[in-house]
C-alpha cells in the first residue's frame, strides 16, 4: 500500500518535523520515509525491545541469529519442526527485551506459517510451523540498515495516547491501530493478548482531536466500516485499497477499501 500512501505522508512531512508511530508493527511507512527523529511505539514489548536490540547491539543480533539459521537448516523436514516449537517454547519463556528474544523472535517470524505474529489468552506466541524450504534467518544487511535508521529514535512500549504526549506543531504521526471489524465475525482486532475495542477507537479519535488543535499533522489508517466514517467525519477522508491473503476462504482473498483520515 506504501505507493498510495506515500504521497499523502510526503506532503505532510515537508517541514522534516519528528516522525510518531504509535502502532508500530513492521514500520514499512517509517522506514520508506526514513525520519531522522521521533518515536516508534507499540504494546508488544518483545518487538519493541527487538527494536531496541537491532538498533543498539546489532552485532550481537546477528551472531545469535547465524548460529539458529545453521542449527536450522542442517536438519531434516522433521527435525525442523521439532527444532521450531522448541524454540517457541523457548521465546515465550524469555524476558522482553534480551538479546536471546529478540534473536528468537525473528527467527519464528521467518520460520513460521505465513510469517503471521499471534498471541494466545496467556500473551504466548502460538502460530505453527511454517515449513519453508530454505528461509533467510539472518538478513545481516537489513539488520544493520534498520540499525541505522534506528539511531536517533525513541522507542517504548505504552498506550498510544503516551507515544504522541510529546508531538508538536510540524511533527507528524501516523496512527495504524487493530482495524475496527469490517462485521461481527471479523472480530480480529489485535496481534496481542489485548484487544483493541470500539471505546479505544474512541479514545484514539480523541488523541487525534487533541494533536490536530496542537498543530500536529496526522494520518490514520483504518477499515472502511460505517463506525470508522461516521467517527472522522469531520476529517477529510481517503479511499485507498488493500490486499488481504490471510483467510481461510480463497474467495474472500482479494482487494478491499480501507480509509485514510487526514487532518490536513
Amino acid at each position: 500500500m506504501l505507493d498510495q500512501l506515500l504521497p499523502y505522508f510526503s506532503i505532510a512531512r515537508q517541514d522534516e518535523g519528528a516522525y510518531f508511530e504509535p502502532f508500530f508493527g513492521g514500520g514499512a511507512a517509517f522506514f520508506a520515509l526514513s525520519p531522522v527523529t521521533g518515536q516508534i511505539n507499540d504494546v508488544n514489548k518483545a518487538l519493541m525491545g527487538a527494536y531496541t536490540n537491532v538498533r543498539d547491539v546489532v552485532d550481537d543480533v546477528v551472531d545469535l541469529l547465524r548460529v539458529l539459521e545453521a542449527e536450522y537448516l542442517a536438519l531434516g523436514a522433521d527435525a525442523r519442526q521439532e527444532y521450531f516449537y522448541d524454540r517457541r517454547k523457548e521465546y515465550n519463556s524469555e524476558q522482553h527485551d534480551t538479546v536471546r528474544k529478540t534473536a528468537l523472535l525473528i527467527f519464528l517470524n521467518k520460520t513460521c506459517f505465513n510469517g503471521l505474529y499471534r498471541e494466545n489468552r496467556k500473551g504466548e506466541f502460538n502460530v505453527p510451523h511454517g515449513r519453508y524450504a530454505n528461509p533467510t534467518i539472518c538478513d545481516e544487511t537489513t539488520l544493520r540498515v534498520t540499525s541505522k535508521a534506528l539511531k536517533h529514535v525513541k522507542i517504548s512500549s505504552g498506550s498510544f495516547a503516551d507515544a504522541v504526549k510529546d508531538a508538536k506543531a510540524g511533527d507528524f504521526v501516523y496512527f495504524d491501530p487493530p482495524y475496527h471489524p469490517l462485521n461481527p465475525t471479523s472480530s480480529f482486532t489485535s496481534y496481542s493478548v489485548d484487544d483493541f475495542s470500539e471505546d479505544d477507537q474512541r479514545h484514539l479519535k480523541e488523541v487525534v482531536d487533541n494533536l490536530t488543535k496542537r498543530g500536529v499533522k496526522v494520518a490514520l489508517s483504518n477499515s472502511d466500516s460505517q463506525f470508522i466514517n461516521e467517527l472522522y467525519k469531520d476529517y477529510r477522508i481517503e479511499k485507498v485499497l488493500a490486499g488481504r491473503s490471510i483467510n481461510s476462504i480463497a474467495s474472500k482473498r482479494g482487494k478491499i477499501t480501507e480509509v485514510l483520515v487526514l487532518n490536513y
